[in-house]
């Protein structure tokens, strides 16, 4: 059985605000804070990017409940994975959907 990929907490360790623009979407990342982003995400080449010249860190891996909770703030109240995750219950013609 293969293992489930999970997301990642990430944290700003710069002074100043970063833009990491990604291929599902753009965050800002606070001096200091913290997001969660998705499994797919992790291999964003902006993201790296960002992670080589040290401007955001991994914090460590999402829990289950917060891969769940950024689930439902990107897509809504619908049951289901994200791209490349674990298929769920999204319509066909929605990422991720069947």
């Amino acid at each position: 059985m293969a293992k489930k990929r999970r997301g990642m907490i990430i944290k700003n360790t710069n002074t100043k605000a970063v833009d990491i623009e990604m291929a599902t979407r753009v965050i800002r990342v606070g001096p200091g804070e913290e997001k969660s982003i998705t499994a797919d995400e992790v291999r964003d080449p902006a993201l790296r990017e960002n992670l080589q010249i040290r401007a955001i860190s991994i914090v460590r891996p999402t829990t289950e409940e917060e891969d769940d909770v950024l689930r439902r703030e990107l897509f809504g109240e619908r049951q289901g994975s994200l791209p490349g995750g674990v298929p769920g219950s999204l319509p066909p013609g929605v990422p991720g959907g069947e």
